[in-house]
């Protein structure tokens, strides 16, 4: 292991986020604060609780969780394609550096600012709602879990893009529109039968889901099923990456 090769990449990607603090951190924070505003304290206040949650505190992982995949996807895919569209990325690859060491490099800073930014949203929320987590630990561990999980998916992305539009693409047109439907702001349960099995096919759902039990011991989908989705995806994303490595598709072109 390359551990020179990894500090490297996580500085030089750390670095970047603290030269443009107020895009990265500042503005996330800024916008979900708005959510807080007007869903949970306007709005929250007028309306009853949700399995027994109130409204305003019922709607913090979802809230959470709607800022944590779009950084961590923003993060990690142009953190990959900036070399690719400055033509750097072929000094990345003639140096002595495996796929995983790139992959911890990159995915590494992009988590890692995924979780300072949800840890700020959460210290945010303290100001206009008040919540209790019931299993913080288990918190902490869907916090990483789904940092690194969609910091890989947003790696692909980058891999994947080969213009700036393409770049944009997946996240606005594919996964706000998840997000929004993965009962960031209601509970699942409140739908009719159809659509509540066809929202089971959205990968968002148990990501919410799994936050909610652990801040309040209650969820839609099993908890554990939660994590084995979210472990899985996380697999699948590692096994993606390296195939894009081996055979230098979308990569080398």
């Amino acid at each position: 292991m390359n551990i020179y090769a990894v500090k490297a990449i996580y500085r030089f990607e750390m670095a970047r986020t603290f030269r443009t603090v107020v895009q990265s951190i500042v503005s996330p924070v800024l916008t979900t604060s708005l959510y807080f505003v007007v869903f949970g304290s306007a709005i929250g206040s007028r309306m009853g609780d949700v399995g027994g949650v109130s409204y305003g505190s019922f709607i913090i992982p979802g809230l959470v969780m709607l800022s944590l995949l779009g950084e961590s996807i923003s993060n990690a895919s142009f953190g990959i394609y900036l070399p690719k569209f400055s033509g750097t990325i072929y000094e990345l690859l003639s140096a002595p550096v495996s796929f995983v060491e790139v992959v911890l490099g990159y995915v590494g800073a992009a988590a890692s600012k995924s979780i300072m930014l949800g840890t700020l949203i959460l210290v945010t929320a303290r100001v206009f709602v008040p919540y209790e987590v019931v299993h913080p630990v288990w918190m902490v561990v869907f916090l990483i879990l789904t940092a690194a999980t969609y910091s890989m998916y947003g790696f692909i992305i980058g891999l994947w893009a080969d213009s700036y539009q393409k770049l944009q693409l997946i996240p606005l047109m594919v996964v706000t529109p998840l997000t929004f439907l993965g009962g960031a702001f209601y509970s699942i349960n409140m739908l009719p039968p159809f659509w509540h099995k066809l929202t089971l096919f959205n990968p968002v759902v148990y990501l919410i889901s799994g936050m909610r039990w652990a801040f309040y011991g209650k969820s839609d989908v099993n908890v554990a099923i939660s994590a084995a989705m979210t472990g899985g995806f996380l697999v699948v994303c590692l096994i993606v990456i390296w195939w894009v490595f081996k055979t230098g598709r979308r990569l080398k072109a």
